[in-house]
């Protein structure tokens, strides 16, 4: 390599914004180095960072180029992906294959993640047959691309013919395997292939903890976390916000903080923006709000999650007017806010009674943001109006609401059910018959039988309620059995209604023996 062209490299390598590029690639040109394809693919590896970069400048670039190699190419499709245009990454890899070029195994992993962002199983399948087509049968990295491809379309039974016809299995191919099954909801076959891989590095173990959580398994996600340690392993930042979740949902205080002291002891500081969300989360959802704010307060650093997730703590805390509050100095720091963020502040405006706030700001949220309302907001709001007592007002909300028979009528059901709970609190027996019958279209639960149930029975009417119990049992609708849980000495123990299994059930019953006789001694 000459010197001039090992400074021209290095000038590349030291950039930090495309004022610096554009110098570093004119003295390119100007010492004769112009036609270095390496160089040329740094160039353009420079150009799609979305931080620093310019994929209109890089574009530009390539297009001047006539014939480019496959390593420019691939450079180009990394680029576009990179910055969203998924499509233009499939236009470019169309070109390769129209122009001759032989893609390689640097080309098909971002031309399969582009596949993925796209949802597209039939174009997936396509470059899967040319990619096997090409030889790369036996390629690890194609391999594990088209098994990460076909799970994140949500096709775990084309990725598992995948993963058991690779002939080489590494650390990255069980990890994905783990968390396709995971994602699709089968935890028992994700746990089956985790057992299986002879090789647990942090990524399988990551899998397997955070596919637990994301399936509300999150008793099962703390004990692999302690199994995780007795094999002498340090978590990463993925694994700790995993647990911190889990933590947070159980209510598991105790845990939560050995887990920041944990952090803490393995000396590795700065926490990332991310990591500090989860441990606000979980301090906010442990009733800790002040612990929360003050972490929130020291972040050098927020996105929207940041401040989602202190709104919505001090939301669920009952601090609406502080909620309200935050969101407006959220607005002024000039954060954009998102669907979640108002979820958060319609909770609040519910703590704080402030029905008419939380119109407004439903106002703001599609006037000022284009934000469509989900049901998610349309069942808060029915709830918040039901609450403050305008019934009607949250019904003509419920009417207003768009079709989700595409969704199974899974979503719509979240707002009728806000509004036939609102009217049993306010003993409103017709709007409550006309929420619970379509309820009863919408899903196959006991909740709204129950709920009706006991409004007839409150009010007197027990031929009624009797006659909603007998419907409940025609229609073969089973009642879910209650379920709660408490945290003893860092230990989470569960407690079904009705089952015995519990290993200190006995001591239980002593207890409640004992509390009951103190009651009838106080009388």
């Amino acid at each position: 390599m000459s010197r001039c062209r090992r400074r021209c490299l290095f000038l590349l390598e030291k950039c930090r914004h495309m004022k610096q590029l554009k110098t570093a690639h004119a003295h390119l040109l100007t010492s004769g180095h112009g036609s270095d394809t390496f160089a040329f693919s740094r160039i353009l590896a420079f150009c799609s960072n979305p931080l620093h970069g310019s994929l209109s400048h890089g574009w530009n670039l390539f297009q001047r180029i006539q014939n480019p190699t496959i390593c420019i190419c691939n450079t180009m499709i990394k680029a576009f992906f990179l910055n969203g245009h998924l499509t233009n990454a499939i236009h470019i890899y169309s070109q390769i294959l129209v122009t001759g070029l032989r893609p390689d195994n640097y080309t098909f992993p971002y031309v399969l993640k582009a596949c993925s962002g796209l949802q597209s199983f039939h174009l997936g399948e396509l470059v899967h047959g040319q990619s096997l087509k090409l030889g790369f049968w036996f390629d690890v990295f194609v391999g594990n691309s088209l098994i990460s491809m076909y799970s994140s379309i949500g096709n775990v039974r084309a990725a598992r013919c995948v993963f058991d016809e690779i002939p080489f299995r590494t650390a990255v191919s069980w990890t994905v395997m783990v968390s396709g099954y995971a994602k699709s909801g089968d935890v028992e076959t994700a746990r089956m292939i985790f057992d299986e891989s002879p090789m647990k590095d942090l990524g399988v173990w990551g899998s397997i903890i955070s596919g637990y959580v994301q399936n509300n398994c999150f008793k099962e996600g703390l004990a692999m976390f302690r199994l995780m340690q007795s094999t002498g392993m340090e978590p990463d930042e993925g694994i700790f916000v995993s647990i911190l979740c889990a933590c947070a949902n159980l209510g598991a205080m105790e845990i939560g903080i050995w887990v920041h002291r944990y952090w803490n002891q393995l000396g590795r500081r700065p926490m990332s923006v991310r990591l500090i969300t989860g441990f606000i989360d979980m301090y906010a959802k442990c009733g800790c709000l002040g612990i929360a704010k003050k972490l929130f307060d020291e972040m050098p650093q927020r996105d929207i999650v940041s401040w989602n997730a202190m709104i919505s703590g001090m939301a669920m805390n009952g601090d609406g007017e502080n909620a309200i509050r935050l969101f407006s100095e959220m607005e002024k720091e000039g954060v954009r806010p998102d669907d979640v963020t108002f979820i958060a502040i319609f909770t609040a405006c519910n703590h704080s009674g402030n029905a008419y706030e939380a119109l407004r700001l439903l106002d703001r949220m599609c006037r000022v943001y284009n934000i469509d309302p989900k049901m998610e907001h349309y069942g808060c709001l029915v709830d918040l109006l039901g609450r403050a007592g305008l019934l009607k007002e949250a019904k003509e909300l419920v009417l207003r609401m768009p079709d989700s028979s595409r969704h199974g009528g899974s979503q719509e059901a979240i707002a009728w059910r806000a509004l036939l709970s609102c009217c049993c609190s306010h003993g409103q027996a017709e709007m409550a018959e006309d929420a619970a019958e379509r309820l009863f279209v919408l899903e196959h639960h006991s909740g709204a039988y129950v709920l009706l149930s006991n409004l007839y029975a409150a009010a007197g009417k027990h031929d009624d309620a009797r006659r909603i119990r007998k419907t409940m049992e025609q229609r073969g609708v089973g009642k879910a059995p209650g379920c709660s849980s408490v945290e003893v000495d860092g230990v989470v123990h569960e407690f079904v209604a009705g089952e015995e299994r519990h290993l200190q059930m006995e001591e239980v019953h002593g207890v409640l023996r004992k509390m009951d006789k103190q009651m009838d001694d106080f009388g």
